[in-house]
C-alpha cells in the first residue's frame, strides 16, 4: 500500500546518500479502493466466535468520502445473507430518517460494531466486541468523517467508554477523538417502539443543525 510504498522509498534515498528532500503535499489515497481491499483483507476473520455462524461478513457500506459515518450494533439477519449493512427493515427506517435531514444514503457511511451478526440478534459480547472494533477504529481513520451519529446504546457505550443509558446518551453531543458525535435510538428499536420516533428526531435535527 501508499505507507509502504513511501518507507520503500525513503530507505532507497538515504542508501543513495540522500540526507534533506523537500517534501511535496501528502499522497492522496483512493479511500474507496483501500476500504475494499480491507474488506477483502478481513472478510475471512475469525477473531471471535461469531464467525461460526456467519453467512457473510459485513464490513460497511457507502460514501468513503462522506462527512457523517453512521454507527449501528451488528448485521442483522437480511444483513447476514447480503453483507451488506442496514438493508432490512431497519435500513429502510434508516434511510427514511436520513432523507428527512436532506441527507442520502449515497452522502454517508454506514458501519457496525461488529461485523459477524451474533446469533438472535443478541447484544455483542465484550470479547467480541473487542476483536472488531481495531476494524471499526481503522475505517473511521481512513474515512475521517466530521460527524458521527452512534445509533443505541451499544455503539455508544462501546465507543464512549460511558456506562450509562440511552437517555442520558442522547443529552449532550460528544467530541469522539475530535469528531462532533451524536447519539440516538438504533432504528430496530424505533421500530419496536413507534413512540420515541419522535425522540429520535429531535436528535436528528441537531445533527442537522451542524451538519449544514
Amino acid at each position: 500500500m501508499h505507507n509502504k510504498a513511501i518507507k520503500q522509498y525513503l530507505e532507497c534515498l538515504k542508501l543513495s546518500g540522500i540526507q534533506d528532500i523537500f517534501v511535496k503535499p501528502p499522497i492522496q489515497i483512493n479511500k474507496a479502493e483501500l476500504l475494499k481491499e480491507l474488506e477483502e483483507n478481513y472478510h475471512t476473520c475469525t477473531k471471535c466466535a461469531l464467525h461460526s455462524g456467519r453467512n457473510k461478513f459485513c464490513y460497511g457500506n457507502g460514501n468513503p468520502d462522506a462527512r457523517l459515518l453512521i454507527i449501528g450494533e451488528g448485521p442483522g439477519a437480511d444483513e447476514d445473507r447480503i453483507g451488506k449493512v442496514f438493508v432490512g427493515r431497519s435500513g429502510q427506517l434508516l434511510t427514511k430518517m436520513l432523507s428527512a435531514i436532506n441527507l442520502s444514503r449515497d452522502e454517508v457511511y454506514i458501519t457496525n460494531i461488529v461485523k459477524c451478526r451474533p446469533p438472535g440478534n443478541r447484544n455483542p459480547l465484550p470479547e467480541e466486541k473487542k476483536a472488531c472494533l481495531p476494524y471499526l477504529e481503522e475505517q473511521i481513520s481512513i474515512i475521517q468523517p466530521e460527524f458521527i451519529l452512534m445509533l443505541g446504546k451499544v455503539a455508544a457505550v462501546t465507543l464512549l467508554e460511558i456506562d450509562q443509558t440511552l437517555t442520558a446518551f442522547r443529552q449532550q453531543i460528544y467530541n469522539f477523538r475530535g469528531i462532533k458525535t451524536y447519539v440516538s435510538y438504533h432504528p430496530s428499536a424505533l421500530l419496536r417502539n413507534p413512540s420515541w420516533k419522535k425522540l429520535a428526531w429531535i436528535d436528528l435535527q441537531k445533527l442537522q443543525k451542524d451538519y449544514f
